[in-house]
């Protein structure tokens, strides 16, 4: 697999840790020139050290999405430097856990400003420069609680669920013009921040982990090798898509084990 993005340039936002570092880190090992941007230049420089220590390209930008104004002409200066941008990785998320009558408004607007405003943002700056290039590929990384009711998850689901509908509208907007813009659709995945609530929750973490008909969660390599894919040329033809990697949860319907056998 290695050399498939060979002289291409990306952009990843949410870089730093998890599935958007995994990806970061596959991007390179197969050639593509990566542009890593995030909030905690900690964790930045830990993900600069380790695809530099493979061999791979990278460069790393301390960024808080919400400033939006920076996130667009951070897209429009790698782009300038290298001279094209092939691919961009929506990755960056926010989340407040909350039953709505504890919900705040600020919460609300959180949510929305880095799961659905900042995309907004960055893929309208790098579709066109696609555009103008005849060629690129967006994927955004959504939620199964975009597409599936959870409780205390309010701003959360609802932000995704506006950031999966987006990828199908600029989809379509970009199809005629060779820019490609897809969603994957993660359920749960063994992050930093669910590793720390199984250490919280230990017999949740079990639960939620039993409750997928995979009976795991995934982990950030699995889904930065179908965002890898829906980046690559072999997924030439699909666009507008939200694809589901979860297990299988959001396919089950959900019954009690001991009716399953």
């Amino acid at each position: 697999m290695s050399g498939i993005f060979d002289g291409r340039v990306a952009i990843i936002t949410g870089g730093s840790d998890g599935i958007g570092r995994a990806t970061a880190a596959m991007l390179a090992a197969r050639g593509a020139t990566v542009a890593v941007c995030a909030r905690r230049e900690d964790k930045l420089a830990e993900t600069k050290a380790e695809i530099e220590a493979a061999g791979g390209k990278v460069e790393t930008h301390v960024l808080d999405v919400t400033d939006f104004d920076a996130l667009a002409a951070l897209i429009d200066d790698v782009a300038a430097r290298h001279g094209r941008l092939d691919m961009l990785v929506n990755n960056a998320m926010s989340t407040h856990y909350a039953p709505l009558s504890k919900l705040k408004l600020e919460h609300w607007r959180k949510d929305f400003a880095v799961n659905a405003d900042a995309v907004f943002v960055s893929t309208k700056a790098a579709m066109a420069i696609m555009t103008k290039q005849g060629k690129g590929a967006i994927v955004n990384v959504s939620s199964s609680c975009g597409i599936r009711a959870a409780t205390n998850m309010t701003s959360y689901s609802a932000s995704k669920a506006a950031l999966t509908h987006f990828t199908a509208c600029a989809a379509m907007e970009g199809a005629r013009h060779g820019v490609r813009v897809n969603a994957i659709v993660p359920g749960q995945v063994q992050t930093a921040g669910t590793e720390d609530f199984a250490r919280k929750a230990p017999e949740v973490a079990a639960m939620t982990a039993d409750a997928i008909p995979m009976g795991r969660g995934g982990n950030p390599e699995e889904l930065a090798e179908v965002i890898c894919f829906m980046l690559s040329d072999a997924a030439s033809y699909i666009t507008g898509a939200a694809l589901p990697v979860d297990g299988g949860k959001s396919a089950q319907l959900y019954m009690p084990y001991s009716y399953q056998s």
